[in-house]
């Protein structure tokens, strides 16, 4: 017998493995300041290209009007205890009606954290007997709510619609055996590669195989579609989605999460959901400044246009000058490079302590060895002056990546970085 500690400072998990000298550089890194697109990093002005602000509702002054009042009247604590127990009031209902109008369902339950909300439902929804479908590449909350489900699961190929329906013959079979049923899990938009999940496509399929649907659209809602109501809406299939999600900490700069579909699954979803039935309801302060927040998504539409005119330069000029940003078609922008991980390092510390950039960059072994992401996120806040500037650092630093010049031996000590 080996001790489980020993083993886990050992081995250091797969990005752990890389903890000693990544940490507070790479890993965790100090973004201070006000949160926006100029912040500062270890002291030095950077510009800030990942935060999920995709609204600019964050540091909005209306918004802070609101959280500073909200906190100054409620504190943190008010309510106290689960919503099911002592934590229900009538500002919580109303924002659960505001999210069901908006978004065009007939009800909707707030959830106090994300993450461990669909994963919580996900739980709620399926017993030993149901078969679960999902697309390989949906987010860690998806993953490990279907690692909850007791029956089987079956992932099909990211955004292929022919390995979906591939599963969903299997998923049939075996739900028609067990006497269970198929629960389809998806993204409105995937945070990582910025594509649309296929919503419309998986929705054509329901009648021959008799599944309901469950999207995470936590990227999409709040900007995508018409009146920002989220992917379904933006690919006109919303009828067809039967569980709508979204987190509160991206377009609506918040905590927390939402999950909104039939009055009577929602419903069920309240008695049963164990991550609200026992844990602490969402904070006043939060539902106070999420109303606020959703007046503005309905009443401003500019700040979508905004996103969407940033969006479209960075992105057009990214194309223009040669860069694989794949096939996003959202404000996500990942940039597709070669090299390996010492080159990654070396061109993110130029970019950072030279060109003054700040982004996020997934090497090995998240994805596959010689395979470099970066992954800017554009805003409402970000200036067109800001797009070109970047723009301008990218090219440079590629012609040195092409150019073999960020080629070294080993990942460089982050606590003794100095500029290049």
């Amino acid at each position: 017998m080996i001790d489980i500690f020993e083993k886990l400072v050992k081995d250091g998990g797969p990005i752990g493995q890389h903890m000693d000298r990544a940490h507070g550089y790479f890993a965790f890194p100090k973004l201070e300041g006000e949160l926006g697109p100029h912040m500062k990093f270890r002291g030095k002005d950077v510009l800030v290209w990942s935060l999920n602000n995709y609204l600019g509702l964050v540091n909005h002054p209306e918004i802070r009007k609101i959280d500073a009042e909200a906190a100054a009247t409620y504190g943190m604590g008010n309510p106290m205890g689960a919503r099911m127990m002592s934590g229900n009031t009538t500002k919580h209902e109303e924002l659960e009606k505001v999210l069901s109008e908006f978004v065009g369902r007939e009800d909707t339950m707030l959830l106090n954290f994300g993450y461990q909300g669909i994963m919580s439902c996900i739980d709620a929804m399926v017993n030993r007997r149901d078969v679960i479908v999902y697309d390989a590449e949906s987010h860690a909350c998806i993953v490990d709510g279907v690692r909850l489900h007791m029956g089987n699961r079956y992932a099909f190929k990211h955004n292929d619609i022919e390995d979906c329906e591939k599963q969903l013959i299997r998923a049939k079979a075996l739900a028609e055996k067990n006497g269970g049923g198929i629960l389809v899990i998806t993204e409105g938009v995937f945070g990582m590669d910025g594509e649309q999940g296929i919503l419309k496509e998986i929705v054509a399929l329901k009648e021959k195989y008799g599944f309901r649907i469950l999207i995470d659209d936590a990227h999409g809602f709040g900007y995508m579609g018409p009146t920002g109501a989220g992917a379904d809406e933006a690919q006109g299939c919303q009828a067809g989605i039967d569980l709508y999600f979204s987190s509160m900490v991206k377009s609506l700069g918040s905590l927390g999460g939402f999950i909104c579909g039939d009055k009577a699954v929602i419903k069920y979803l309240r008695y049963n959901t164990r991550s609200q039935i026992f844990a602490k309801s969402v904070p006043l302060l939060v539902v106070e400044g999420m109303l606020k927040r959703m007046d503005m998504i309905k009443t401003m539409p500019e700040l979508r246009e905004k996103l969407w005119a940033n969006v479209n330069r960075l992105q057009n000029g990214l194309k223009e000058r040669g860069f694989d940003i794949g096939s996003t078609n959202s404000p996500v922008t990942p940039i597709y490079m070669k090299g390996d991980v010492p080159e990654a390092t070396q061109m993110v510390m130029d970019l950072r302590e030279n060109f003054g950039i700040f982004c996020s960059i997934v090497v090995y072994p998240v994805i596959p060895k010689g395979d470099i992401i970066y992954r800017l996120i554009p805003t409402a806040t970000h200036s067109f002056d800001d797009v070109d500037i970047t723009l301008k650092a990218f090219e440079e630093t590629k012609k040195k990546l092409d150019a073999g010049m960020y080629k070294a031996a080993d990942i460089p000590d982050m606590a003794e970085v100095g500029t290049l």
